[in-house]
């Protein structure tokens, strides 16, 4: 036949245009079944790095409860007033505010409460420019109480329960490579940060403090006269039995 017959030349045509559609097809096969490249790929394997923590400020805050019929604060509410006041000098980046309660069956007891509570904080160091006093709405409740807030620094992580991946079994390569899913590790984090003392510990060392001169000068005293520096343990009351609880 000749070769430029046009029947031979459709037939060429023809078939080269079903292979053309047959790798196509193939292409968008398999670009359809790579459907975790963008989401695992752009998860961090760390989940330090996947839930990091971050330094920003936060709240803390002391809930006076005040019953109706008692002004005043009880031993134990005298004691976290005065741990709350001396918290604010070391941590505090701004001022204290007592929410009040008012409108409420408790409130004359309250403001009696408010007093004591304002003459120890300003005891222990808070100043009077530093404190502002606002009223809130108490309702009905015979126990609102005196709400005392100062701003800090504050380590933050999460938030958690985010669940972009089904953590089951899936033709992922997460399932598959047995890769963290998502919500691991935020719940560690969160719980971390809330514990931390000092936040700032978390992006910086601190300043090292001054030496203990006495307990120096104690041991190099011991190394002039060529004695031991350890301390010394009597034996007199080695195997002696103890009196705890006689």
């Amino acid at each position: 036949m000749h070769p430029n017959d046009p029947a031979i030349a459709r037939r060429r045509m023809t078939a080269a245009g079903i292979r053309g559609l047959l790798f196509a097809a193939l292409a968008f096969g398999l670009a359809a079944c790579d459907t975790t490249g963008d989401v695992t790929g752009s998860v961090d394997s760390d989940y330090r790095k996947r839930h990091p923590i971050s330094i920003g400020e936060g709240n803390r805050s002391l809930a006076v409860h005040v019953g109706a019929g008692r002004g005043g604060l009880t031993p134990v509410q005298r004691a976290e007033v005065l741990a709350f006041a001396q918290s604010w000098k070391r941590e505090a980046t701004g001022g204290i505010t007592i929410e009040r309660p008012v409108g409420g069956p408790n409130e004359r007891a309250a403001n009696d409460t408010l007093k004591e509570a304002l003459s120890i904080m300003v005891q222990s160091g808070v100043p009077n420019h530093g404190i502002g006093i606002r009223p809130y709405q108490a309702g009905g409740s015979k126990v609102a109480p005196l709400r005392l807030n100062y701003p800090q620094i504050a380590a933050h992580a999460g938030p958690c329960g985010q669940w972009p991946d089904d953590p089951g079994p899936s033709p992922g390569a997460r399932h598959f490579e047995n890769r963290q899913y998502h919500n691991f590790g935020c719940s560690t984090q969160r719980n971390f940060a809330a514990m931390v003392a000092e936040p700032a510990d978390l992006v910086q060392p601190r300043a090292e403090t001054a030496a203990y001169t006495n307990k120096r000068t104690f041991a190099r005293e011991k190394w002039r006269k060529g004695e031991s520096p350890a301390t010394i343990i009597p034996d007199t009351q080695k195997g002696a039995i103890s009196d705890l609880g006689k």
